[in-house]
């Protein structure tokens, strides 16, 4: 009954349900396969724990968080009525989560000192820190565009994927005529903006946004969202590399 009751304890033994296939994954290879001791069982087991709590703070601080303060400003924006002011929030939402998602910073500042090391770039701490900057505020960009169109889309009842197709069409097409060298990051970039930060805020926003227009279905019309924040990035830092 404490178990059932006590939503801390259910949500520790549904993280530790999650991360239980990769450790026995991780396990059995170690021993099956490649037949070596695992190293340093203790730090294994104590990363393991953090790893769980982690999770568990994690998914509690979304559920009474981020998702109901995405929401409730869809609908506050909704209420208002004014379409300016929900496209440029929906901008700056993107803009805002995508720029400081830690995946992101950390692909950035890798792919800068790549380039550096590659002779794309000049080998200095400014112009590593500089290609990383503008790595980031394109990428940024592109969400905060993606999540612009989104909004419109579920505002305006434009079929998902028209839109999608057409993207992936444009990247397909750019991809030839974009450097060798930027073509990896910017995949890789498409999938990098869509982690811890973004993902939770932005999917309230379309969810709730949905259920507050008429006529609008929140499962059909809600999602989607981060499927466009995945699209554009790709377009934008192929853009980016073939202009600097």
């Amino acid at each position: 009954m404490f178990l059932r009751n006590n939503r801390f304890v259910r949500q520790i033994f549904s993280s530790f349900l999650d991360l239980a296939p990769i450790l026995v994954v991780v396990l059995v290879f170690q021993i099956a396969v490649i037949q070596q001791p695992i190293p340093d069982v203790l730090n294994l087991i104590v990363g393991s724990l953090f790893v769980v709590l982690g999770l568990t703070f994690f998914m509690l601080g979304l559920e009474q968080s981020l998702f109901p303060i995405g929401e409730s400003m869809a609908y506050a924006f909704a209420k208002k009525g004014s379409l300016f002011w929900l496209l440029f929030f929906s901008f700056c939402l993107g803009f805002g989560t995508t720029v400081a998602e830690p995946a992101l910073i950390a692909v950035a500042s890798e792919a800068a000192n790549v380039a550096a090391k590659g002779d794309v770039i000049e080998n200095t701490e400014t112009a590593i820190n500089q290609y990383a900057l503008g790595l980031r505020l394109t990428v940024a960009a592109s969400v905060g565009f993606a999540i612009l169109i989104g909004v419109l889309r579920i505002i305006r009842g434009w079929p998902l994927h028209y839109i999608i197709i057409g993207g992936y069409c444009t990247i397909v097409a750019m991809t030839p005529f974009a450097p060798a060298e930027i073509i990896g990051i910017a995949y890789d970039s498409g999938g990098v903006t869509t982690s811890t930060i973004t993902v939770p805020l932005v999917t309230a926003l379309g969810v709730g946004l949905a259920s507050s227009i008429k006529g609008r279905n929140p499962m059909i019309d809600g999602f989607g969202l981060i499927a466009f924040a995945s699209l554009t990035p790709m377009m934008f830092v192929m853009a980016y590399g073939m202009l600097v």
